[in-house]
């Protein structure tokens, strides 16, 4: 199971539109534990590199909206070891009787965010693989990450089809994390999976309109961008 971002370079200081879905438009949430799950494992995995603006989870398929603060981090493990690098320590009081402490080896492990998105694509495959006791990929193997405060590049197609109804945006560069912000909330009453927006629990319209305090999302940031409902 390989995950890849769409050989597209995630730029510190911007806005994405990043989605995937299920291979072969497939299901990738079950059961209502699910999609708990996989909210979890977006704290854990893109958290720590990104703040997220807007989110959907829909049935075969999600949509995130985020803004990029880190492209990587680097974690240090200390493993202590024979043969580490050793100091001698006096013990207090009695300088006849020295102490060998050995230090450990430290390492440093580098973690790109578009390898946060993989990893944690995988492991929720995983988990469900389990869950369903099925085998192979949940997920297509590309993740799509769509730059919305760049021009380059940029064309209303990225809202596409195959992830919901496709929006027009003829307006200026300015304008499209507004309207992906909406496209990304109205997603589940274009699928017909209810009638309100505010109906469907698994985004962050209800954390918006004020149905509920979800942590999960960074309502400063979106206020930056002037995102609103």
């Amino acid at each position: 199971m390989n995950f890849k971002v769409n050989n597209m370079i995630l730029e510190q200081g911007q806005l994405y539109h990043i989605f995937n879905q299920g291979n072969n438009r497939q299901k990738i949430f079950f059961k209502k534990g699910n999609y708990l799950f996989f909210i979890k494992k977006l704290k854990t995995y893109i958290l720590p590199f990104a703040d997220i603006i807007a989110w959907c989870l829909m049935p075969n398929h999600f949509h995130l909206m985020v803004y990029v603060k880190l492209i990587e981090t680097v974690e240090t493990d200390l493993v202590t070891q024979p043969g580490g690098v050793t100091d001698l320590v006096t013990q207090p009081g009695d300088d006849s009787h020295p102490m060998t402490t050995c230090y450990g080896i430290t390492s440093h492990r580098m973690t790109t965010f578009n390898q946060s998105i993989a990893i944690m694509l995988r492991s929720y495959t995983r988990a469900i693989n389990k869950q369903e006791n099925i085998s192979g990929s949940l997920f297509r193997s590309k993740t799509k990450a769509q730059c919305l405060t760049k021009s380059e590049g940029v064309t209303p197609s990225f809202f596409n089809s195959a992830y919901g109804s496709k929006i027009n945006v003829p307006i200026p560069e300015k304008e499209y994390p507004q309207a992906c912000f909406n496209y990304i909330h109205n997603n589940p009453v274009k699928a017909n999976l209810v009638v309100h927006p505010e109906d469907w629990e698994f985004s962050s319209y209800r954390d918006y309109c004020g149905l509920r305090n979800g942590k999960l999302i960074n309502r400063s940031r979106a206020g930056e961008f002037g995102l609103e409902l």
